[in-house]
């Protein structure tokens, strides 16, 4: 009976009979500045105003002057001399009872319905367990997507990136993972998206059997930079909640780019000078950090399966953001959309897209076929210019000719949802395609 009340005293916890509160000296639309808070630390949150129309803020710089406090939403109205409470550290209290639920990033129900607090606050940024304890990546998941369990495995551990442009099938292929990849809970960060989509994906995308394991965690795109990065943050705090409980978590990040535009915008703000195709030099350490915050547990912990989306402009995997999370992740996914354009879904580029669980995840039978899958598709595309200008001639090159017959069955078994059976069922479709 103790657990029963556990909700209770985490919001009694919560209760500060005293606040310390200074005063707003300057205001401006970007930022306001605040005396009379000597203890204010970095990152700590603050409530501006009085009554009903508190407006929330982090503290982003400390001056002489006072503390720099980034608002979390538009400052119009916010007087000098207004009173400013501090709070304190950023954290969450996710808890078991969140699941089916939508909550902000500060752990606020979006759904209309109350919501519990857990016993334990965790903080927004956190450490990842210790390199020299973390386990190594586990055994290989069944995703329901054909080529996620044949050419590009997916295991339990393991943190990929979906590289997409806009309107290419990204959040559908997200949705099939939250619905079918083995794990206990996924978790979902929708970081920057439109208001009317929240609904549309959990409605329709995700549907009540997704939704029924799921957490999510969004901020819109009309939301203050602070609540969008802070988005991700939070959607890892609850993984990471999950996990030290000892379930099998599949954190799902859409998306790296806005979480990245987001934090540009609150270092800008305060005071971090731009470099990087107007990204500050601290993008890179705050991506890395949150790409190694998931991944294989240590101890009795669980581990965090995550996917990561990246909105690449113009399929441009050189861009600050795609490059940096690249080289962080275990690995990536290319979604192409000459390949969306022709009806093929989901668009997967596999010549371009790597799983480095491979050759581990699979047997020496498994990974030949992946092996010959991946050279009779090179063979097709650097062959495709000529064969369709009516420049080939059949008989000319063996490897040619079995490409373009078989072709047509690779590319269509890109796009098959895995048969009943698992991998194993998958591999055997992918076998009867390359012995036509």
């Amino acid at each position: 009976m103790a657990g029963v009340f556990d909700p209770l005293r985490a919001e009694i916890d919560l209760i500060q009979p005293t606040r310390p509160v200074g005063r707003v000296v300057e205001s401006s639309r970007a930022a306001f500045c605040v005396s009379g808070l000597p203890m204010a630390a970095l990152g700590d949150r603050v409530l501006a105003g009085a009554g009903s129309s508190l407006l929330g803020g982090e503290v982003v710089q400390l001056t002489e002057r006072g503390a720099i406090v980034l608002p979390e939403d538009d400052p119009e109205g916010l007087k000098a001399g207004a009173p400013v409470e501090l709070v304190g550290g950023v954290s969450i209290a996710p808890d078991l009872s969140w699941l089916g639920r939508i909550v902000d990033p500060v752990g606020r129900p979006l759904d209309g319905r109350p919501i519990l607090r857990g016993p334990v606050l965790r903080p927004m940024s956190a450490p990842p367990p210790a390199a020299a304890r973390r386990r190594g990546l586990g055994e290989r998941l069944s995703t329901g997507v054909a080529v996620f369990d044949t050419l590009l495995p997916l295991v339990r551990g393991q943190r990929i990136g979906l590289f997409a442009g806009s309107g290419v099938g990204k959040s559908s292929l997200l949705a099939q993972f939250a619905r079918n990849v083995s794990a206990d809970v996924a978790v979902i960060a929708l970081v920057g998206e439109r208001g009317r989509e929240l609904r549309d994906f959990t409605d329709r995308v995700l549907g009540p059997a997704g939704m029924a394991r799921s957490v999510i965690v969004t901020a819109t795109s009309d939301q203050s930079p602070l609540l969008r990065r802070r988005c991700a943050l939070s959607a890892m705090a609850v993984a990471e909640h999950f996990r030290d409980q000892g379930l099998q978590v599949l954190l799902l990040v859409d998306s790296v780019t806005r979480f990245a535009e987001a934090h540009r915008e609150v270092m800008l703000a305060s005071g971090e000078p731009a470099s990087l195709r107007g990204y500050p030099p601290s993008t890179a350490h705050a991506i890395m950090a949150l790409a190694e915050r998931a991944g294989p547990g240590a101890g009795t912990s669980g581990d965090i399966t995550a996917v990561f989306s990246v909105l690449v402009a113009g399929s441009d995997m050189e861009e600050p953001v795609a490059d940096i999370l690249r080289g962080t992740l275990d690995g990536h996914v290319v979604l192409d959309r000459r390949i969306a354009e022709r009806g093929r879904y989901p668009a997967i580029d596999l010549l371009r897209s790597v799983s480095r669980a491979l050759p581990e995840a699979a047997s020496d039978a498994e990974n030949a076929l992946i092996s010959d899958a991946r050279r009779t598709l090179g063979t097709y595309d650097r062959a495709e210019m000529m064969v369709q200008a009516g420049l080939y001639a059949q008989g000319t090159d063996a490897e040619v000719d079995r490409a373009i017959r078989l072709w047509p069955l690779l590319d269509g078994f890109l796009a098959e949802p895995a048969p009943n059976g698992g991998p194993e069922a998958s591999f055997a479709r992918l076998r009867a395609c390359l012995q036509v």
